[in-house]
């Protein structure tokens, strides 16, 4: 039975800071904010919003867009790193902020969880909804799986200028219209691992960078030696002499931090896929260099960062590499459209991976490409440490879906914040009556309780 992707929706907190401003008040450079990491804009939320109102938002606009009443969701699972229960769980939230609009207890029999392992959630929430239509017991109903998140870091650190927030609502059915997922072939890769991690009671991660960049590219390379056994297995796809599996995989999105991270992971992935390939030998002659090698044979990611010889020589070796003609045209066939929406909006944890596949849908089409039929690979990752890399095949309705997508009416109209209205915000200096802008269609939380027998509810309300 096909399982996939039938319509995708996004929601967008209408706050922004500008990455230039934000350099220019911590004394960095904007231009390497630009061109270095990719970053344009970091969407902020206001005072009245949480990730529960982000989900609920965004699952909102999917149904209403759809016409879809209650009755036809038969799951809606959360995958998000930023939830505020240990206990309770954020889909529940979601539903009952929807049941204000939909009605009482009309979500009543709709299964779900809230699923968390850092940023790979999304993609584990959507193999176990995938599956539930292939087991055939979704009895034409539709599974909901949306991923939200803010992503927030202390002031002055250096992942501040990581953040974002948003929500990226996703509908799947047994008769997709946008992707059908490529059965037994999701290969995973997973480890115990420290590399960021957000204990109780902490509002922002433990965050070691460069450690969990590296850890990033090695495990999803790790996947991807456990994809291609499986697709070989499975006889999905038929590799001949001097191919690579990414030959076969049109479009590539990329678990995105910060944008210009996703260029970085495909080109550690192209150079282990071709650097046993005849085209290798073409490569070094355009480069005039040979790929570096740690001094350390144990390869480990500690030795790795240490050698500071390698890590300079690996850095040119890179910079090289992606101005060669050959790796150039790839990233611009398979990847570059991807990081676009990502520029606008900045990291969203959980949804980053999908809001590249969201800006590839747009942007390929508004440039003519036909889609119909072509492959596309997830490379997903979650620290702490998973990865995981799926694929699936754009149908042939696709364009009923992709018409309509239009990143900044989506987005709508956004209110550029101040660094002093930024600071207030994230250091929690205004209750969440004092927002900024006032909310239009879109669910807001308008009361926290307090008191000993009550202390952490919540209460949504839509503002019509």
């Amino acid at each position: 039975m096909a399982a996939g992707i039938d319509d995708i929706a996004i929601y967008i907190p209408r706050l922004y800071l500008d990455a230039s401003d934000f350099a220019k008040a911590r004394g960095l450079d904007p231009e390497k904010l630009e061109r270095g990491l990719g970053i344009g804009q970091m969407a902020i939320v206001d005072t009245n919003q949480d990730p529960a109102c982000l989900a609920a938002n965004a699952c909102l606009r999917v149904m209403q867009k759809n016409k879809l009443t209650p009755d036809k969701i038969g799951r809606l699972y959360v995958a998000t790193e930023s939830a505020f229960d240990e206990s309770k769980a954020m889909n529940s939230y979601v539903i009952g902020m929807l049941e204000q609009v939909y009605g009482k207890d009309t979500f009543g029999h709709c299964g779900g969880i809230e699923c968390k392992f850092a940023c790979v959630s999304g993609s584990y929430a959507l193999y176990d909804n995938t599956n539930w239509i292939r087991a055939g017991e979704a009895e034409n109903k539709y599974a909901l799986v949306v991923v939200s998140d803010i992503a927030k870091y202390d002031l002055g650190s250096s992942g501040e200028v990581t953040q974002g927030a948003g929500a990226i609502a996703m509908l799947l059915n047994d008769d997709p219209r946008l992707l059908s997922f490529d059965p037994k072939v999701t290969a995973t890769s997973i480890k115990n691992e420290y590399d960021f991690y957000r204990p109780f009671g902490k509002e922002t991660p433990i965050v070691h960078g460069q450690y969990s960049n590296l850890l990033y590219l090695i495990q999803v390379k790790n996947a991807l030696i456990d994809y291609k056994r499986k697709v070989k297995e499975t006889g999905l796809i038929k590799l001949k002499d001097g191919e690579t599996i990414l030959d076969h995989v049109d479009y590539l999105n990329m678990h995105l931090p910060y944008s210009n991270m996703g260029k970085k992971a495909l080109a550690y992935l192209v150079r282990h896929e071709w650097r046993d390939l005849p085209r290798w030998k073409k490569i070094i002659e355009e480069i005039g260099m040979e790929e570096p090698i740690p001094k350390d044979p144990r390869g480990t990611i500690e030795s790795t960062l240490e050698d500071a010889e390698f890590m300079a020589n690996d850095h040119q070796f890179t910079k090289l590499f992606t101005s060669t003609e050959m790796y150039a045209e790839l990233y611009e066939s398979k990847l570059a459209s991807s990081l676009i929406a990502s520029k606008m909006i900045g990291n969203l944890y959980t949804a980053s991976l999908y809001l590249g596949f969201r800006s590839s849908l747009e942007f390929e089409y508004q440039k003519g490409v036909d889609m119909n039929g072509k492959r596309v690979g997830f490379c997903s990752y979650g620290s702490g440490a998973s990865a995981m890399i799926f694929s699936g095949v754009i149908q042939p309705e696709y364009e009923q879906v992709v018409k309509d997508m239009n990143l900044e009416a989506e987005l709508g109209p956004r209110t550029k914040l101040s660094l002093d209205e930024y600071e207030e915000l994230h250091e929690n200096k205004r209750t969440y009556e004092e927002n900024i802008r006032s909310a239009n269609k879109e669910f807001v939380i308008v009361d926290v309780k307090t008191s000993a027998e009550s202390k952490g509810e919540r209460h949504y309300a839509f503002v019509d």
